[in-house]
């Protein structure tokens, strides 16, 4: 064969450990065998993890990870042919075992899973473990059929008999018992038509599912879930015309959950095990860790004392695989653990000047009067505002206003439109600098890599920002556009943006406000070109007359007697969409597109699809600026924005409440998926029983678990093993229209990755998405009928030092040449309703449309 392993050299890792490596053309390797004794090889269990497209097979990578002692080495399902995997499994004796991964589709489809049958009947004496497609795949290559389950049921929880076999070892069976599963599946095993060699061994306990939250240990009396019930009956209605066909051929609802082959180390469950919500979902792994090593050591092919081995150690942090580049780079883009593969780029060495005022934020006002007297003429062009304005959440608030310093510049890029091109064909980038000169270059490799490029070019000194306490000491600001998934993964880009796909300046000068301690920041950085003299430099001189220059302006502020109340959440008057809204879809159009989701997700092609629409209008008014204030006062929010890039013709007033992806100082990954939405009520005690109402909701649990487990599987692919884990689960944050269901998640970057590489894992957001995110995506693109362009994208910045944080774009107005667009969607799951799914789209409208209307008409007066 042409490939093979290669001796390491590291002390104190697992000798389980290896590198796999394809070789390119002319290289050559040489088997190495090792004499091991058992008790230190056991230590550690070698996994071969089989991805079936899935989006989440880094939450078992990460839980076989801590378990076996090394990381797995995951490959796609159409990435080894049948000879490779043989040759590394019976030759180079590189695994122990095998996990086949959940994924979408049905294992009666070759595309969807690839060489899995093959793997299963040709390795019989491999333990395997098959995990959902992977179980069903398990009893379907031995001839058993595979069938519609009675009920499509997508991120919720059934109670599981088992027969307390050795892969439910020391796991409690049965009704009330605790063991309670997470499932996401539409199709089944037909329990009638197991083979003879094909063993059950777990069914759900009854045909009813669990809520992710017990609603009896909250003590709540059942007459708060009144209006709950109606809908819980609606959702029983939907699932019963999934499940009536079924109930007639089988006469019951239980549904097999795991089989084990009669003579052969297989196994499958069809519930994940890895999600966050599954009880005893890692005894499950470790019984399998310790079935592949009970087998092994009856093996005939193992002495007492001995076992032959072809090797590679590795460092903690070392990438398990390493396949030539003449396996598709861009299906290794989105199937591995993240890869640290980084040029070497030309240094630019950074100098932070700053300074801080106590006492003086309440002073000069709130963030509204900063921004106004700073940076509001001329229409505040070319300005940025980072604002959290949310009267729940009181963080810094960042300001910047364009005064053309050294380094100011923007950068504008536009995806090549290559309809279906598996890589979005590069793009253009348009670089304006302080003095107004422009360069113009296509960049084959796309943005993100340029992006990353410019932030590892920056050197600093870590100590001219210790003790600021945030996270943003100058750098970049803007946003990402959905359609740039072109470069993280998406197999096709089918719509064009008409606004850039990203667009952002290099912020060399900033004020920061923090209300909550009353303290005020002034930056500035400088390039320095000569670090034995940058103390004396011109450079550092110019950053300290424009700190001067913004205290004396701030100073003048503080004698003002025409300081403003900052934001009051109130509700919006007005919020119909009739009023000069144009909505891409009518309400049929959008129903319709939902009707066709639920057949999706009943056929298995997806757990949750994110839909969306816009609806757009000729504004009549041009002080954008204004817009946005009545915007941040109508509905504050964490994580708001106002952009405005004037050459591009377009500003954005964005109200979003979520957070995509946040990198502070120390490495933490954090994301803050919204999944689950209802509306304020009228009353407070209406108002606490609509809260109640979306904290006990099945769906909208169902919806938010689907969103956690699948950030959990990206921020998987670039943390290190064992340290993602999610703090807050399904929290209610209530905001002027709306309560939300929130999560978040949290993980340790691996060293050796970058900012860019955080994002690459994880962009879109996958609360815009849904899950399986990869299939998700490609089908959307075939209901959607026009791009989303910055509406479901980032907004946020990216610090010289690499620490980011990054919004989801909802909740946002964004203007273009005249015209403003807001984009509103929902996900819909098995439980959906089609009307439900339009009267919630519509809902989240309500605050950017009726603040429209309620501005223009107070405009006109």
């Amino acid at each position: 064969m042409d490939f093979g392993l290669v001796l390491p050299s590291l002390e104190s890792m697992c000798p389980c450990a290896i590198r796999i490596r394809f070789p390119k053309a002319g290289s050559h390797f040489y088997p190495v065998h090792l004499k091991v004794d058992i008790s230190t090889e056991f230590r550690c269990v070698r996994t071969l993890l089989i991805d079936n497209y899935d989006s989440y097979t880094y939450n078992i990578y990460q839980e076989l990870s801590i378990i076996n002692g090394v990381p797995p080495v995951v490959v796609r399902n159409d990435e080894l042919t049948w000879e490779q995997i043989q040759y590394l499994l019976y030759e180079d004796q590189a695994f122990d075992n095998i996990v086949i991964s959940p994924g979408p589709g049905s294992p009666t489809r070759p595309a969807d899973i690839g060489i899995c049958l093959r793997v299963l009947l040709g390795c019989k004496d491999i333990p395997i473990l098959g995990v959902c497609l992977g179980h069903q795949a398990l009893g379907y290559v031995h001839g058993a059929k595979i069938v519609h389950a009675p009920k499509p049921v997508h991120g919720r929880l059934s109670e599981v008999d088992h027969t307390g076999c050795d892969l439910f070892l020391d796991i409690p069976s049965g009704t009330n018992s605790g063991f309670n599963v997470v499932r996401y599946h539409s199709l089944a095993i037909d329990a009638d038509s197991l083979p003879n060699e094909v063993i059950p061994i777990a069914w759900s306990c009854t045909a009813d599912t669990l809520s992710s939250i017990e609603n009896k240990k909250y003590g709540i009396a059942d007459e708060v879930f009144g209006h709950q019930n109606d809908n819980n009956k609606a959702h029983a209605d939907v699932e019963q015309r999934y499940s009536s066909n079924f109930l007639e051929r089988a006469g019951n609802t239980k549904v097999i959950m795991g089989i084990m082959h009669a003579t052969q180390p297989h196994y499958g469950v069809q519930f994940h095990p890895e999600s966050v919500a599954t009880n005893y979902g890692r005894k499950i792994f470790q019984n399998f860790k310790k079935i592949t090593v009970d087998y092994w050591l009856r093996s005939p092919h193992l002495s007492s004392t001995q076992v032959p081995l072809k090797i590679q150690m590795l460092s903690p942090t070392s990438n398990l695989v390493d396949i030539d580049n003449s396996f598709n780079e861009h299906c290794l883009n989105i199937c591995k653990p993240v890869t640290a593969s980084h040029e070497t780029v030309h240094p630019t060495f950074l100098k932070l000047e700053w300074k801080k005022y106590d006492c003086l934020a309440d002073q000069v006002g709130v963030a509204k009067d900063v921004f106004c007297k700073l940076f509001g003429e001329q229409k505040a062009e070319n300005t940025f505002w980072l604002d959290s304005s949310s009267t729940e959440k009181v963080m810094a608030l960042f300001l910047y206003g364009r005064q053309r310093w050294l380094l100011w510049k923007q950068i504008t890029f536009k995806l090549s439109h290559q309809r279906d091109s598996p890589m979005g064909g590069g793009g253009h980038l348009t670089i304006e600098d302080a003095q107004g000169h422009e360069t113009k270059t296509y960049l084959e490799d796309g943005f993100l890599n340029f992006m990353d490029k410019e932030l590892r070019s920056f050197h600093y000194d870590e100590e001219d920002f210790k003790g600021l306490p945030f996270d943003f000491y100058g750098g970049y600001v803007g946003y990402i556009g959905y359609e740039l998934k072109a470069e993280c993964g998406a197999v096709s880009n089918r719509h064009q943006s008409r606004t850039p796909d990203a667009c952002f300046f290099f912020a060399d000068n900033v004020v920061v406000i923090d209300h909550l301690y009353d303290v005020l920041y002034i930056l500035s950085i400088h390039e320095i070109h000569n670090p034995q003299t940058a103390s004396c430099s011109q450079e550092r001189s110019t950053a300290r007359s424009w700190i001067d220059d913004i205290e004396q302006k701030l100073l003048s502020l503080k004698d003002s007697t025409s300081k403003t109340s900052d934001v009051k959440m109130r509700r919006p008057t007005s919020a119909t969409c009739e009023v000069g809204f144009h909505i891409e879809k009518s309400k049929d159009q959008y129903m319709g597109d939902v009707e066709k989701c639920l057949e999706f997700i009943k056929d298995g092609e997806s757990y949750e699809l994110c839909l969306t629409t816009q609806m757009r209008k000729r504004l009549a008014v041009t002080d954008y600026l204004g817009l946005y204030l009545k915007l941040r006062e109508v509905n504050p929010a964490p994580y708001a924005a106002w952009l405005n890039f004037s050459k591009e013709d377009l500003c954005i007033c964005s109200s979003s409440p979520e957070r995509f992806l946040q990198l502070d100082g120390t490495g933490i990954l954090e994301a803050k998926p919204i999944k689950g939405t209802i509306a304020r009520g009228s009353s407070r005690e209406e108002d606490d029983r609509l809260k109640r109402q979306l904290q006990y909701s099945e769906k909208d649990q169902a919806e938010n678990l689907m969103i956690v487990d699948l950030l959990r599987n990206d921020l998987g692919r670039v943390c290190e093993p064992g340290s993602v884990h999610v703090p807050r689960l399904m929290e209610v944050e209530a905001y002027a229209t709306v309560h939300t269901l929130v999560s978040t998640i949290q993980g340790k970057k691996r060293s050796d990755l970058s900012a860019v590489d955080c994002i690459k894992a994880a962009f879109p957001g996958g609360s815009m998405t849904g899950a399986p995110k990869l299939r998700s995506m490609e089908l959307l693109d075939s209901l959607e009928s026009s791009s989303r362009g910055i509406y479901s994208g980032s907004i946020g910045f990216f610090s010289y030092n690499q620490t980011f944080d990054l919004n989801i774009v909802i909740r946002t107005i964004v203007i273009h040449e005249g015209e403003a667009s807001i984009g509103a969607g929902g996900a819909v799951v098995a439980l959906s309703i089609p009307e439900q799914e339009y009267e919630e789209m519509i809902l989240k409208t309500k605050a950017p449309v009726g603040t429209i209307n309620e501005y223009e008409k107070e405009s006109m007066t």
